[in-house]
């Protein structure tokens, strides 16, 4: 039985699709911080690309003052990405551990980019603590065409 979490693949782009600090949401003397996570997995058909969106949100009294957003685009080689991508159906199945897989790597990047964008600031003491991806990608992930963003 062929190991389906074995995918060729190469990290091919890394965007930053939203950025923001807003100091004026940023109370010092509150030390109730919350932390708010999203995630979207994508693809683009022609490119065989798969995609991961990551957002996170540092927020006080349910207000961002720290706003990020950032692209993993994942260019999968020709003979795996005709093992996931079902045209019948128009659909993508990432194996749960090929999903994780990306994500921990997403998850890395996003951490980066957040250090980048914070160093020399104020807010250069936020880091984004670690995420337990299994929590988060429980299943197989399934992308339809119609749900998918065309990027890149």
């Amino acid at each position: 039985m062929e190991n389906r979490d074995q995918i060729s693949f190469g990290l091919r782009s890394i965007t930053t699709e939203q950025f923001a600090i807003i100091e004026s949401a940023f109370d010092r003397s509150n030390e109730n911080i919350e932390l708010a996570n999203g995630l979207r997995f994508g693809f683009n058909l022609e490119k065989r690309n798969v995609f991961v969106f990551l957002s996170v949100n540092f927020l006080q009294e349910k207000s961002p003052f720290i706003i990020l957003e950032i692209g993993c685009f994942f260019e999968i080689g020709a003979q795996d990405w005709d093992k996931l991508y079902q045209p019948d159906i128009e659909e993508i199945k990432l194996p749960v551990g090929f999903a994780r897989h990306i994500l921990v790597l997403a998850m890395g990047t996003l951490r980066g980019v957040l250090h980048a964008k914070l160093e020399n600031t104020a807010f250069n003491m936020f880091l984004l603590p670690t995420i337990n991806v299994t929590e988060l990608v429980k299943n197989d992930v399934v992308i339809k065409t119609n749900d998918s963003v065309e990027k890149r």
